[in-house]
């Protein structure tokens, strides 16, 4: 049995690489010591088989967007049941279609952004890329969120035009927004700016009581038919 080396040293020996890019490559999930993929570079391996990948390529590593369909009942940010914890490799939507490479590192240091209540489900944003958290923070306000909120009650006289444009919320005026009914019991809310339990107060404000709510699409960027629970990749490219 040989002496353990670096991972890093025995790709850049494999290879003929610097022991630069053996790191990027290890870091970017090419690398298998016995036939299990490896992210570390310090590593130790003896007498492991150790393989790089045939579509193996050097590039910058990227940080990770995941995109989750939180279910009611999860914090979206702090708390006792962190909706954070929902994702790991085994809740990847199958249907994600991003064409991210699953790597371990996607899971650590993940972000959440875009307040949304404990008592909602839908689309949250939990990120690794500041240019991600610059655009969901800094432009927040201009930001188009969809909800798709289920009601009990009557709701008052000229209720749908007050919830569209009249209402006021913690003391300032509410801009206009588009909310129509979507069946008997549902509401279509399309607003910016939105501030947690403003929808709440908008709808007992015209004489309705929110029975359930679930957040739809962020920007640009649905919750599509990925079920509650399960996460996927925002595509490299995709902007909100």
């Amino acid at each position: 049995m040989t002496d353990p080396v670096r991972l890093s040293k025995r790709v850049a020996e494999l290879v003929g690489c610097s022991r630069a890019d053996a790191e990027r490559y290890i870091e970017n999930g090419w690398v298998r010591v016995d036939g299990e993929v490896v992210e570390a570079p310090q590593h130790p391996v003896t007498d492991e088989r150790v393989e790089l990948d045939p579509d193996a390529v050097l590039e910058a590593p990227e940080p990770a967007t995941v995109l989750l369909h939180k279910p009611a009942g999860f914090d979206a940010f702090d708390g006792g049941d962190p909706a954070a914890a929902l994702v790991t490799p085994g809740t990847r939507w199958e249907g994600d279609a991003s064409g991210v490479r699953l790597l371990k590192r996607h899971f650590v240091r993940l972000t959440p952004l875009v307040p949304l209540e404990a008592e909602a489900s839908g689309l949250i944003v939990l990120t690794q890329d500041g240019r991600v958290w610059r655009r969901l923070t800094e432009d927040a306000a201009q930001i188009e969120q969809e909800y798709v909120v289920e009601v009990a009650g009557d709701i008052a006289p000229y209720g749908l035009r007050r919830l569209n444009h009249g209402l006021r919320y913690q003391g300032r005026e509410l801009a206009p927004c588009k909310v129509s009914w979507q069946n008997e019991i549902r509401l279509r809310f399309a607003l910016k700016d939105v501030r947690p339990g403003q929808i709440q107060d908008m709808c007992a404000q015209v004489g309705l009581k929110v029975v359930a709510m679930r957040r739809l699409r962020i920007g640009k960027v649905s919750l599509a038919k990925m079920p509650p629970g399960e996460w996927r990749y925002l595509p490299v490219g995709d902007r909100f």
